[in-house]
């Protein structure tokens, strides 16, 4: 097994590059608040209860976590581009919230190799798994306008499906990838067609951050090779905090989905809308996850639509949906296990404590989920989701067999 010094050494011999990591960070220095990325997990805690508790009846081989971004500032030759509103002070919400994400990866104190350092890290944390476990990286289109021309300027950041193909291929014992393709753009189909010959698992879509309308006939012939191949799509839907391009949040709403069905495609939508509210059929505005649990009563969405986990448990979530996805057994083969990496790393996101006072977790594991989330985020991650219960109700195993969605035989 690689150290996480030896991972980084020899990801900085493939990296070639160079610009400095901006200044920044020194004022987030509050131990509850940084992550300290510690590395090796203490014996102690590899022995605790929980985590035998969480990996019983789940077979590693067939757990993909499906929601993993990449990070970084494009200083490794990887392309990543970082937009005004992260890289500018100007803009201190946002700025505030990239320190945060490149504390959370590990990749903050790294000037010169950040890109080599946020890898390297995911690295150290999937060895620390089982073999088999997974993590599918997300590359990330730009902000495009209706006529399919990519503006930079509005977008909050950019990483190349090249990149993400690129780690899949050097380390494919522990990374799958996934694209991000604007179908507005037009060479989008070829491109699509070449991404899923590279490997791609996936396409990643954040309407209200990149500027497409799921529910667009312009969507079409990118809906037809999606179908045609068995390729998932991953959407966005619900309100959009971490990112902004146009003025597009309506296109998170859950239902414009069904275009996509209609045309045979297989979407998982992100975080299940746990977020935000959209306007039903009727006019009404509604909370977005009640028009995902909508969508998917729906006869079209059998077989078709899937919700992934990840972000549920964030503090601005509330309770209660969480409360209502471990009671809907009947959803959870349609269910999906991701962590938003690097979020979870981010500490004052999530906070047991407070999902075991909401009856949502065993007090006696607040104690080791908080020690292993400083030492594996994505292993907390999973843990915490694993232990989640509701008046007898817990996800079942089937929300963890998640490979079984992104396998398609294409021969």
């Amino acid at each position: 097994m690689m150290t996480f010094n030896a991972q980084r050494r020899r990801l900085l011999g493939f990296l070639a590059g160079g610009t400095a990591l901006a200044a920044a960070g020194a004022s987030l220095a509050r131990p509850v608040v940084v992550n300290p990325c510690r590395a090796a997990i203490p014996v102690r805690l590899l022995d605790s209860p929980w985590l035998k508790q969480a990996w019983a009846g789940i077979d590693p081989a067939g757990l993909w976590d499906c929601h993993v971004h990449l990070a970084g500032l494009g200083d490794g030759g990887s392309g990543i581009e970082v937009g005004p509103q992260l890289s500018s002070p100007l803009h201190p919400l946002h700025y505030a919230q990239r320190l945060f994400y490149m504390n959370a990866g590990c990749a903050h104190d790294a000037p010169g190799a950040v890109d080599a350092a946020y890898v390297a890290r995911l690295l150290n944390l999937c060895e620390a798994m089982p073999e088999g476990f997974k993590v599918m990286l997300f590359a990330f289109e730009r902000f495009h306008d209706t006529a399919g021309h990519a503006h930079p300027e509005h977008s909050a950041f950019y990483v190349p499906n090249a990149w993400a193909a690129r780690l899949a291929r050097e380390f494919p014992a522990r990374f799958e990838w996934v694209a991000s393709l604007h179908p507005y753009h037009a060479s989008t189909v070829d491109d699509l067609k070449q991404a899923i010959s590279a490997g791609a698992r996936a396409v990643k879509w954040l309407p209200a951050a990149q500027g497409m309308d799921p529910a667009s006939p312009r969507c079409d012939a990118f809906y037809r090779v999606l179908a045609e191949s068995g390729t998932p799509l991953i959407v966005h839907c619900g309100e959009e905090k971490a990112v902004k391009g146009g003025d597009t949040q309506a296109f998170g709403n859950p239902l414009r989905l069904r275009r996509a069905l209609d045309l045979g495609v297989k979407v998982v939508v992100a975080h299940c809308a746990t977020m935000g509210t959209d306007i039903d059929d009727d006019g009404r505005v509604r909370s977005s996850f009640d028009l995902f649990l909508k969508a998917m009563a729906e006869p079209r969405a059998v077989d078709r639509l899937y919700g992934d986990i990840s972000a549920i448990a964030l503090r601005n979530r509330q309770p209660a949906v969480i409360r209502s996805l471990l009671e809907r057994e009947d959803l959870h083969p349609r269910l999906l296990h991701g962590s938003d990496y690097p979020l979870p790393g981010v500490l004052p996101l999530i906070s047991p404590a407070t999902l075991a006072r909401a009856g949502l977790l065993p007090k006696a594991a607040v104690a080791d989920l908080d020690a292993l989330r400083e030492h594996n985020p994505l292993l907390f991650d999973f843990v915490l989701k694993r232990l989640l219960s509701w008046q007898g109700h817990s996800f079942s195993p089937a929300v963890f067999d998640t490979r079984r969605i992104f396998t398609v035989d294409r021969s």
